[in-house]
C-alpha cells in the first residue's frame, strides 16, 4: 500500500508520522510526503520572526533528514495538478505519483490578489502566514523603528486566521514599548469580525471583553465589520459596516507599517475538480475525514472544507486550530489503516479548539469544545503562563519534526497542561 501524503507543514508531517505508526514498514506500507518545499517551518512562531524575536533557523527544519529516518520518502516538489480519477499527482517536474490513499494536508493559498495593494508581493502590507513573509516583515520592521509612524494591522474579510492577526498587534505593542517608542506609534486594528474576540467562532467565553481590555490597555483602537477595499503605499481603504450588513462609516486609514492576514483558498493544484473541493478550492470530507466522491482521498488541516455556521455582516471563516488540525490526523491514520484492512472507519476528529495566544510578555488561551456554539466547554483565561506554554508548544512541534513523535502525545499533554492551570485559576 503506497500512502502519500501531500503538504509538509504541521498536519502533512504529523499525517506522515502518525500513518507510520499505524502503518509500518515491515508489513509493506509506503509513506511518500510531496512538498513545495525542502523544509518544515513552525507556522505559530511568525509573529515573532516578523518582530526579530526568533530567527528563521530557530523555526525552521530540513524535512528530508527526518522523515527520512523513519523510513518516509520525501518528494520536495510543488504539485501541478491532482487527477483522482487516476490515483495519481503530477509534479511542476514532470514527474507523476501514483498512490493507494492520499492524504492533503497542503495548507492554504494566501489570497492576496483578491484586494488590490494586499501583501508582501507587489503589495503594501506585511504577513506572518508564512515564515518568507515574516522574514520580509522584520526586516521593515527594523526599518520602521528608525522612522516610526502610524500601524494598521488586522485581518481582511474572508480571513478564517485571526490569532496571529491579535498576536502581531500585542507583539508588536511590546517591541515598541520595549524600544521606548510606542508613543510614537498609533495604533489601528481593522478585522472583518463582527466584534472583537469573535475569532471565526462566534466568540469563546468572555473573549469579548477580555481582548476589548488589552487593546484598551495597549491603547489601540479597533474597527470590526471592515472591508478593506484597496490598499495604496501608504494608506488603507476600508469599508465599515452595521450589524445588518449596512454602510456605516468609510475610512482612510494613514500607515508606516501594516500586517493583514489574507483570505485563504485552496491550492492550485486542486482546483475545479468536481466532487473534491469547493468554489474556494477548500477540500469537502465526510465524518471520517474521507472525501465523499473519491474515498481513497482524505484531508487534514486548513485545507478542509468547513462552511460558516452564522452569517456576518462581512464574511469571515472559521479557523482550523493545532488541536484540531492534530486530532483530524490521528482519526485519519486510523480510518486508513482501517479500510485497508476491510473494516468500515469509525474513527472522528475531535471539532475542539485550543488555541494559545501571545502577547509578547503574557497572552490568552482559549478551549472551545465543541467549536462552534453552543458548547460544553467555553473557557478562556490569560496570564503571564500563556507566553510560556506556547514558547514550550513551539519546543514540542520542533521536537515533534525532530523525532517523529505521534499525534496522541500533542492531544494528552495539551489537555493536562491546560486542565491543571484550569484547577489552579478555580482554587
Amino acid at each position: 500500500m503506497h500512502i502519500v501524503v501531500l503538504g509538509g507543514g504541521i498536519g502533512g508531517v504529523s499525517m506522515a508520522y502518525d500513518m507510520r505508526a499505524t502503518c509500518t514498514s515491515k508489513e509493506g506500507h509506503k509513506i511518500t510526503v510531496i512538498s513545495d518545499r525542502p523544509t518544515f517551518h513552525f507556522v505559530p512562531s511568525n509573529p515573532w520572526v516578523g518582530v526579530n524575536w526568533r530567527e528563521r533557523e530557530q523555526i525552521e527544519l530540513p524535512l528530508a533528514k527526518y522523515l527520512n529516518k523513519k523510513d518516509i520518502d520525501f518528494i520536495p516538489v510543488a504539485a501541478k495538478k491532482l487527477r483522482p480519477e487516476e490515483n495519481a499527482i503530477d509534479l511542476v517536474n514532470g514527474e507523476t505519483v501514483e498512490y493507494d490513499f492520499l492524504v492533503i494536508a497542503t495548507g492554504p493559498r494566501l489570497a492576496f490578489e483578491q484586494i488590490e495593494g494586499l501583501g508582501p508581493h507587489g503589495g503594501h502590507t506585511h504577513s506572518v502566514c508564512h515564515v518568507d513573509h515574516a522574514v520580509n516583515a522584520a526586516t521593515a520592521w527594523t526599518e520602521f523603528k528608525h522612522n516610526p509612524g502610524p500601524i494598521v494591522v488586522g485581518a481582511v474579510q474572508g480571513a478564517s486566521c485571526f490569532g496571529p492577526a491579535y498576536e502581531h498587534a500585542f507583539i508588536m505593542h511590546r517591541d515598541l514599548v520595549k524600544k521606548k517608542i510606542r508613543h510614537k506609534v498609533p495604533m489601528t486594528y481593522v478585522t472583518a469580525e463582527p466584534y472583537i474576540g469573535h475569532l471565526g467562532l462566534g466568540g469563546v467565553g468572555d473573549s469579548k471583553g477580555m481582548l476589548e481590555a488589552e487593546l484598551r490597555k495597549r491603547d489601540i483602537k479597533w474597527i470590526c465589520n471592515a472591508k478593506v477595499n484597496k490598499v495604496e503605499k501608504d494608506i488603507m481603504y476600508v469599508t465599515e459596516h452595521d450589524d445588518l450588513g449596512k454602510v456605516k462609516q468609510t475610512h482612510e486609514l494613514p500607515f508606516s507599517y501594516s500586517m493583514m492576514i489574507p483570505a485563504f483558498a485552496g491550492i492550485d493544484a486542486l482546483m475545479g475538480i468536481d466532487g473534491l473541493v469547493n468554489e474556494k478550492g477548500f477540500v469537502l470530507i465526510d465524518d471520517y475525514q474521507r472525501n465523499p466522491t473519491y474515498q481513497n482521498v482524505f484531508a487534514v488541516g486548513v485545507c478542509v472544507a468547513i462552511a460558516p455556521q452564522e452569517k456576518t455582516p462581512v464574511p469571515i471563516g472559521i479557523p482550523k486550530t493545532g488541536y484540531m488540525i492534530e486530532s483530524m490526523v490521528t482519526a485519519t491514520a486510523y480510518n486508513i489503516r482501517d479500510i485497508y484492512q476491510n473494516l468500515e472507519p469509525t474513527h472522528k476528529a475531535t471539532w475542539a479548539a485550543i488555541c494559545l495566544a501571545d502577547m509578547g510578555n503574557t497572552g490568552v488561551a482559549f478551549v472551545a469544545i465543541p467549536q462552534i456554539p453552543p458548547r460544553n466547554v467555553a473557557w478562556m483565561r490569560g496570564g503571564r503562563w500563556v507566553h510560556w506554554l506556547k514558547v514550550l508548544f513551539e519546543w514540542y512541534f520542533l521536537h515533534k519534526v525532530k523525532t517523529g513523535m505521534i499525534s496522541p502525545v500533542y492531544e494528552k499533554y495539551s489537555l493536562r497542561l491546560l486542565g491543571i492551570r484550569k484547577r489552579q485559576l478555580e482554587k
